[in-house]
């Protein structure tokens, strides 16, 4: 009997102890350095997006004046092939939930200190994760910040690149803890490669634009449909709890094993997809589908310079004829950053703006509403017309903008124009023959361009802080509630 008390306190306490490890939705509390208790250390769960109640089939109204008397019949509304009127598309998947997309990919386009690739001692990359960075915590051999990596939006506000992030929600390592020294003692093993992305990694990449791909899965056996598609259901249970409503709609084939792209069809959350060998290339100016479940063409290069001589074979082509640059990747270094650089200078905001670079997910939905959408336009009064654009929603969709070109008008011929309350972000410009206006209705962008701003406000003293700020706020179209929160940047 004694040996049976023993046994079910055992038991007890093992259960009390399980339990608080899987309390995986809870936020380390604020505590100071054990080194040094006068050392604050914030160990505040990021803020993130409220992906759970966005916006579906958004209905943006924008009402035009001009300074003459116009007639509806006369004007031409259409979704160009690619947002912004551009005129190639990039886009670039990282596998393996790469800690490296983090600390340096996404840092990179950011405008965030990046993790430099090379080593300390001859043998370790050191790396960071979200906790590091806001709390200063970071490796000695840190590349400075510099400014964001992107292109404009054709009415010259900046849109920043965007990556797709693989992820492995069953593995138990996003949910390693960060450990975070501020007492500059030289101990550099809390910066060794981390097994991959840990969750608060990746709820700071969400804010940005980043898309989010299956990848593997935790099947026993990987070559059984049946299995593979029972964890897909699995990981998405866990990528909802974590990234705030938000679900997984695109795989990222692993391994060049074909059971995934099968079971991927049988699970309806996946829409989208992208793999290197049995794949359709993309030509984005040919597209007449909406590319529901078609696996889309991407390349592994092991020297990023060698796609820029694919970029530049394919810019000496005619628009229509161009294929998309797709990139994978696994880990990025040095190098990498350095390509990236070299697209921002060249194609992008710092060049010839010519490049679309979003996330794969974004271009499947921006595609999605070219072909599905509807642009009404109405006569309100002989100088009045009012443009009703519909984007139909398919499931899981977080990206309800699109550009929208009206020939028949230009700027100068504009006394106003005005949007309805779902649209929250808008901007517009000549265009050809007419103009081409940007529409946004994400449903909490204003509450993103405040955290922005709030953050700004916590720690002025940081130049990446207070062009996010901006960068976010920018993104809104003109209102009171632009204005006030420019006002507290300036």
């Amino acid at each position: 009997m004694k040996h049976l008390y023993v046994i079910v306190v055992l038991m007890v306490a093992v259960c009390f102890l399980s339990c608080q490890n899987k309390d995986l939705y809870q936020g380390q509390k604020e505590t100071t350095d054990p080194n040094n208790p006068a050392v604050n250390i914030d160990y505040s769960v990021p803020y993130i997006y409220d992906f759970s109640d966005e916006v579906k089939n958004a209905e943006a109204v924008i009402t035009i004046k001009a300074d003459r008397d116009i007639t509806a019949s006369d004007f031409r509304a259409s979704i160009p092939p690619l947002k912004y009127n551009k005129t190639w598309l990039m886009m670039l998947t990282q596998d393996d939930c790469e800690q490296a997309s983090y600390c340096r990919t996404w840092a990179k386009i950011n405008g965030k200190p990046v993790s430099s690739s090379i080593t300390i001692d001859g043998e370790h990359q050191l790396f960071y994760d979200y906790l590091q960075l806001i709390n200063a915590d970071l490796p000695p051999t840190i590349i400075a910040a510099q400014h964001s990596l992107g292109f404009t939006d054709g009415a010259g506000n900046e849109v920043r690149f965007a990556i797709t992030a693989t992820v492995e929600p069953e593995q138990l390592w996003m949910n390693a803890p960060t450990n975070i020294n501020k007492n500059g003692i030289l101990d550099y093993y809390r910066f060794y490669m981390k097994s991959g992305l840990v969750w608060y990694n990746l709820m700071d990449m969400m804010n940005y634009g980043t898309g989010l791909a299956f990848h593997n899965v935790n099947a026993s056996n990987e070559k059984d449909e049946s299995d593979v598609l029972r964890h897909f259901n699995i990981a998405q249970d866990s990528i909802v709890k974590r990234l705030s409503g938000r679900k997984c709609k695109m795989l990222a084939e692993p391994d060049d094993n074909k059971v995934y792209v099968s079971a991927a069809l049988k699970f309806s959350d996946i829409q989208t997809m992208t793999a290197q060998a049995g794949s359709v290339v993309l030509y984005p100016f040919r597209v007449d589908t909406d590319l529901r479940g078609i696996l889309l063409n991407r390349t592994f290069l092991d020297d990023p310079d060698d796609f820029k001589s694919e970029i530049e074979t394919q810019l000496a082509l005619p628009k229509e004829e161009r294929k998309a640059i797709s990139i994978g990747v696994h880990s990025t270094d040095n190098k990498w950053m350095d390509f990236l650089q070299w697209v921002n200078d060249n194609y992008g905001q710092k060049g010839d703006d010519s490049v679309w670079f979003p996330s794969q997910e974004e271009y499947y939905e921006y595609n999605y509403y070219r072909i599905h959408g509807i642009q009404k336009i109405e006569q309100v009064d002989s100088r009045t017309i009012r443009v009703t654009a519909t984007l139909p929603s398919g499931d899981s969709f977080y990206y309800p903008s699109t550009t929208i070109n009206l020939s028949g008008i230009k700027s100068s011929d504009i006394v106003s124009i005005s949007t309805n309350d779902a649209t929250s972000g808008f901007s517009y410009a000549d265009y050809d023959n007419g103009i081409m206006m940007n529409i946004d209705c994400r449903k909490h962008l204003v509450e993103l361009a405040t955290h922005s701003v709030e953050k700004y406000e916590k720690d002025k003293t940081n130049p990446s802080n207070k062009a996010d700020a901006i960068y976010f706020v920018k993104l809104l179209k003109s209102s009171t509630a632009k204005d006030k929160l420019l006002s507290r940047i300036y």
